[in-house]
């Protein structure tokens, strides 16, 4: 069994370098790829209307989810932003609003103060570096994301829906027994509804 750990995390590094490298190209070619991800995700993915709606803020070349989180708050939903713990914690939540003041955070990104209120989201929307057709999705590797899913998954129902460049899509993406699949994912060129196995 280690070695096949070894593969498959030796296979994920590959991976990531490849993604992060297509992800740039992606994002310096579709300025407006934040505007097309939120007519795809509002025409094909059903949000009951007293969803409570997480996203993140993103960072570098992700891409942009800013005109979602603006649309969902418009809306009336309550919209919420990660907080990152420590290294094997799962992800809280806050409560966030146009009017919000973020703070810096770990890893370059920012968050809601620590006295905004907490949020349990019923909607998730997951970042990522690569993606298949299958729902897997690969992350930065701090495994926060499948943490959360997993809790969250075992106390509720809760959509997951991985949003990308189309240009992050892997033939297939390396898993094990720790990676949590998506129900959904969205890009600037479509939405692609993942069945359950």
């Amino acid at each position: 069994m280690p070695d096949a750990d070894k593969t498959i995390r030796t296979a994920k590094a590959e991976l990531r370098k490849e993604m992060l490298a297509r992800r740039q190209q992606a994002a310096a070619a579709a300025p407006d790829a934040g505007a097309r991800l939120k007519a795809n995700l509002i025409a094909a993915v059903p949000v009951p209307p007293a969803a409570a709606v997480a996203a993140f803020w993103p960072m570098g070349d992700e891409i942009d989810v800013r005109p979602l989180l603006l649309h969902f708050h418009a809306q009336g939903h309550v919209c919420a932003l990660p907080a990152t713990g420590r290294r094997g914690e799962t992800l809280r939540f806050r409560r966030w609003t146009p009017d919000t003041e973020l703070v810096p955070a770990v890893f370059g990104t920012r968050e809601p103060p620590p006295e905004a209120p907490p949020v349990d989201p019923d909607l998730l929307l997951v970042p990522l570096l690569a993606f298949d057709a299958a729902g897997w999705r690969l992350g930065y590797g701090a495994g926060f994301y499948d943490r959360t899913l997993a809790d969250l998954r075992a106390r509720k129902n809760v959509l997951a829906v991985g949003v990308a460049y189309a240009a992050q899509e892997a033939p297939a993406v390396p898993h094990d027994g720790a990676d949590q699949r998506l129900d959904w994912i969205v890009t600037e060129r479509g939405a692609m509804r993942i069945a359950a196995e």
